[in-house]
């Protein structure tokens, strides 16, 4: 989907790289044009110079079309305006903003827009709002590149080694939850049935991870 991002700063860029790596299409919003080097150059989304709240900014960013719009700015106020524009004028179904101030945080959620407090984990709750439908993290890291999450096992695995699924995921087991107890496997451990793997990946690569975790595992020669 299309998602517009207002604020160039460390969390804007974190989430915008997070989501760009996922495969959905970014634009950023700033009215500081050298904030865009936190980007970094495999960025693939576009820039917008400007105010986040300027109705020929959100335009030139593609807020008519965007399916979420989040609000990172340094600034209560223009996070405020800006995500009451996108949702009131355009329409855009899922809207987030950051608010520095808890009362205007209050006031913000009655009229109808979740709001993120600067917090470690800003990257993830942003990207869990934003992104509502995905597969749900147990944890992200704070700049958003790395997700552990809960894989969907086929029944097929059940017998394998753990390190027969790393090789078919390409993603790293970071744990099993084994009769309501954690356990960290080594090279021979295998997976039982009734386990619940949790692996670490790129956010970027979440979904083939599963999907590989879903598909019944290769025979063995």
């Amino acid at each position: 989907m299309h998602v517009v991002i207002m604020g160039c700063g460390r969390v804007g860029a974190s989430l915008a790289t997070a989501l760009d790596r996922m495969g959905h299409t970014i634009a950023v919003i700033d009215r500081d044009g050298q904030s865009f080097r936190r980007l970094g150059s495999g960025f693939g989304g576009d820039r917008v110079v400007g105010y986040g709240f300027d109705r020929d900014a959100l335009i030139e960013a593609g807020v008519d079309r965007a399916s979420a719009f989040a609000a990172v700015s340094s600034g209560d106020n223009s996070n405020i305006i800006s995500a009451r524009i996108a949702k009131e004028t355009f329409g855009v179904e899922h809207v987030v903003a950051r608010i520095y101030d808890p009362k205007r945080a209050e006031v913000f959620e009655r009229l109808g827009i979740p709001t993120v407090a600067v917090v470690p984990w800003t990257t993830d709750r942003f990207l869990r709002m934003l992104l509502p439908d995905g597969i749900a993290t147990a944890w992200r890291d704070p700049s958003g590149t790395v997700a552990v999450v809960a894989l969907p096992l086929h029944e097929g695995w059940v017998g394998r080694r753990i390190v027969d699924l790393e090789d078919a995921t390409h993603a790293r087991v970071a744990f099993v939850m084994r009769f309501g107890t954690g356990v960290l496997p080594d090279g021979r451990t295998v997976i039982q049935a009734e386990d619940q793997v949790y692996v670490a990946a790129l956010s970027g690569t979440v979904t083939e991870v599963a999907q590989a975790a879903s598909t019944p595992p290769e025979e063995s020669d």
